[in-house]
């Protein structure tokens, strides 16, 4: 028996192309490497022997290929509406950041990047991201070396909320409940993957969790876990609460505005202008 309500398919604003894939796939493999170089890099390479160089070096790398990868992504079909629509969600989300100052991991913008991916998608998804961040940074003064490890790792918390199964099907409860799961993932993620851009700057202020240029994986693996442990733990599990009940309990409205305007602003459908109609002359 068919529904009453048959599902609409989700509109995208952005539709990834092989350029944009290709360039997704870039900007992610650099950024794997400049997070986790600490444990890719041997103990005699150049690389660890400048440990509190090498953050600086890849944030300035990053800050390139990110650009690059919105540029691209806007070139296969971020029109008007689409940037309209990324300004006031950026915008919103930057505001949201300051409201708990990062106090015990209150952050409520992580809740928003969740239920905005999922409904935007993944491309709009990762530039969203991004660009929240780097307007957030701005806003609070957070500018410094973290800045583009923060805008990659967002973007990437963003785009995988667009690329959770099910985007037309899935609704109600059960999408309520797949979003507050993957929020609270995630947001562990993000802590874990930004404690892996700050970590080697500490240099030996705590010999006993910093990172060790001259140890090798297992030695430095282990003193990453007691630095999470010590420093991040109770902060990530803020941040995965508060992303969790914000969904649980503001999702099903910020959902429902979401999709009503995106479908109101009807992405997919191309702008054209019509041609005035010919003037009649007056009848003499």
């Amino acid at each position: 028996m068919k529904s009453a309500h048959p599902v609409v398919p989700q509109a995208r604003p952005v539709r990834l192309g092989p350029r944009s894939l290709a360039a997704l796939a870039l900007v992610s493999a650099v950024g794997v490497a400049a997070f986790t170089w600490p444990f890719l890099a041997p103990p005699a390479s150049q690389l660890s022997a400048h440990a509190q160089d090498a953050p600086w070096l890849f944030a300035g790398l990053l800050v390139l290929l990110v650009a690059v990868v919105a540029a691209t992504i806007s070139e296969s079909g971020l029109g008007p509406k689409a940037v309209a629509m990324l300004g006031v969600l950026a915008a919103t989300g930057a505001a949201l950041r300051p409201i708990g100052a990062g106090t015990a991991g209150i952050e409520p913008m992580f809740f928003l990047m969740v239920l905005s991916g999922r409904v935007l998608g993944p491309g709009f998804g990762f530039v969203l991201g991004s660009v929240t961040m780097f307007a957030s940074a701005l806003l609070t003064g957070g500018v410094g070396p973290w800045m583009p490890f923060q805008m990659l790792a967002m973007g990437w918390f963003t785009m995988g909320a667009g690329l959770l199964p099910g985007p037309d099907r899935l609704r109600g409860r059960a999408e309520l409940v797949l979003l507050a799961l993957y929020g609270f993932l995630a947001a562990f993620a993000y802590g874990t993957v930004m404690n892996l851009a700050g970590w080697p700057f500490m240099g030996t202020l705590a010999s006993s969790i910093a990172f060790d240029p001259h140890a090798g994986v297992p030695a430095n693996l282990a003193r990453f876990v007691a630095y999470c442990l010590a420093t991040s733990l109770g902060w990530d599990l803020g941040r995965a609460a508060v992303t969790v009940v914000l969904t649980l309990l503001l999702g099903p409205a910020v959902l429902r505005a979401l999709r009503r305007a995106t479908r109101r602003a009807a992405f997919e459908t191309p702008v054209t202008f019509d041609e005035p109609a010919p003037r009649r002359r007056a009848v003499e």
